[in-house]
């Protein structure tokens, strides 16, 4: 006997191919030759073709071609276009946003404008091929549910990529386009926003995300539990007595204790994912506009435990809490504080803004080099790297954790009125070499600016230089390569740092 087509079938029946429904509305036709190819028949229907895709159609598909060139030509550009280590580094590379001191403003392509072009073009195909199935829909008389369910997906990527940046003014707030980039980004914003965990609409997104597999789940053993009656072929069954549909009917009611149809489990379905990336939308666009701290709002409102505090964090060991943990700091560090009466409470401790997680994973636990150390250093080699000089991946901006270091220099060169310096920034080689360049100046000149406006060092004693990637110390093929070869260094202008306790 002739089996049933479905994830099991040994055999499968070759009628003629079918045309399709006529077409109604519009002048393009169906193009292609139909054909049947054997191994898509093991999980679905074997015919492909003809194909139809319409004025809007061939629009998405040009304009997601366009997003996906840009996007991947980004990529293999950071690694120097080398194709072995594009594949091998494939999942890790990514097209960042732009930097938050360009706001949403246009920046130049290397600084985040490939970003928003490849985010406008994507955008474009997504709600070109939206309309296509709108019209698809309305021409063939059918229902628009898979519209409106598609609908809700490309409201999450709006909010995602476009609305939520605009309403809290920084393109650098939105979502790198990458695989692990792109799940660092989204830890690193549950962390900045007190645990997204605790936001109501992150909560409703993961339980409609969970109840719909469970029902996908339930469905699907549902029909094959009852194959052997048919009850795949679900139309003509659903109210026949006897058939394998109505079998399955009284199976929800004897384990479930109520009724599923087939029309009734792929409603729930429907609405289940599609409340999934709804209200997912809404809670991340809540995060940074209407609530800082999700953690705090959840406790404020009951919805989480106030815990006990073991241990009191000051204010002066913030810098040290956070440099217990791997990436880079979100922009507050939750922790137990006294107020002026003595009480503690919660309290948001100060971190740098425009802090991101990205690829460069570094950990901010280096030991901080002393006066003495950079003193015997230069009188050494006439120059010492910076060992705790920290910066955000492809900004300039000087983080908070660099403070202890740079004091100590200042230090330096307050005891050595005479000693005068170059700061010399230098970068690994991803990305591309004049951007590089470009960087490193503008590190060595925020170094500089710093030691000139906080520590009011001379300005005529201190230089800035920037050499790109072109004086690496170490191989840019592995990632403490990179790391070391990302630095900041200072150098004499040849005159011999005394040491302490003697004169000139």
């Amino acid at each position: 006997m002739i089996e049933n087509q479905n994830l099991w079938t040994r055999v499968q029946v070759h009628a003629p191919v079918d045309p399709g429904v006529p077409l109604r509305g519009g002048t393009w036709g169906r193009d292609g030759k139909p054909l049947l190819f054997y191994w898509a028949g093991k999980i679905g229907d074997a015919q492909i073709g003809p194909i139809y895709l319409g004025v809007t159609g061939v629009f998405s598909l040009i304009f997601g071609f366009l997003a996906f060139e840009i996007i991947g030509l980004n990529m293999w550009r950071s690694v120097g276009w080398d194709p072995v280590q594009f594949v091998r580094q494939l999942p890790w590379l990514s097209l960042e946003p732009p930097a938050p001191r360009y706001g949403l403003h246009l920046p130049p392509l290397d600084q985040g404008g490939w970003w928003l072009l490849a985010g406008f073009f994507l955008t474009l195909s997504i709600l070109l091929w939206w309309v296509r199935l709108y019209q698809r829909t309305r021409a063939l008389g059918m229902g628009s549910h898979i519209v409106w369910a598609f609908a809700s997906a490309i409201w999450l990527y709006l909010v995602l990529g476009f609305i939520r940046p605009i309403l809290v003014g920084s393109w650098s707030e939105a979502v790198p386009f990458g695989v692990f980039p792109h799940l660092d980004w989204t830890a690193s914003f549950s962390i900045r926003y007190g645990n997204l965990f605790y936001n109501p609409f992150h909560m409703l997104s993961i339980v409609f995300l969970y109840g719909s597999a469970l029902l996908f789940a339930m469905h699907a053993a549902t029909i094959l539990a009852a194959s052997r009656y048919g009850a795949e072929r679900e139309i003509e069954q659903v109210t026949d007595r006897g058939t394998g549909a109505e079998r399955t009917q009284l199976f929800w009611r004897w384990t479930m204790g109520f009724n599923a149809t087939m029309e009734s489990i792929h409603r729930w379905a429907f609405w289940f994912a599609t409340l999934t990336t709804l209200t997912g939308g809404i809670g991340i666009l809540l995060t940074g506009t209407a609530v800082d701290n999700w953690f705090l709002w959840a406790q404020k409102h009951g919805v989480a435990p106030s815990y006990p505090v073991l241990y009191e964090a000051k204010a002066e060991q913030a810098p040290y809490l956070r440099g217990q943990y791997m990436g880079v700091a979100p922009d507050s560090f939750p922790g137990m504080m006294r107020d002026a009466a003595g009480r503690l409470v919660p309290q948001q401790l100060p971190v740098p803004q425009g802090a991101q997680l990205s690829g460069d994973v570094e950990t901010y636990t280096k030991p901080v080099l002393t006066s003495d150390n950079m003193r015997d250093s230069l009188n050494a080699d006439g120059v010492f790297v910076m060992s705790a000089v920290y910066f955000d991946t492809a900004m300039d901006a000087v983080r908070g954790e660099s403070t202890a270091e740079l004091a100590n220099l200042a230090a330096l060169m307050t005891t050595n009125p005479a000693l005068k310096v170059e700061v010399q920034g230098h970068t690994d080689n991803a990305g591309d070499p004049t951007a590089n360049l470009t960087l490193s100046q503008a590190r060595a000149e925020r170094v500089r600016d710093m030691l000139i406006t906080k520590y009011v060092i001379a300005a005529d004693r201190i230089k800035a230089r920037g050499f790109g990637q072109t004086k690496p110390t170490a191989l840019n093929t592995t990632p403490e390569g990179r790391r070391r070869n990302r630095r900041v260094e200072i150098a004499s202008d040849g005159k011999v740092v005394l040491p302490a306790g003697t004169t000139p």
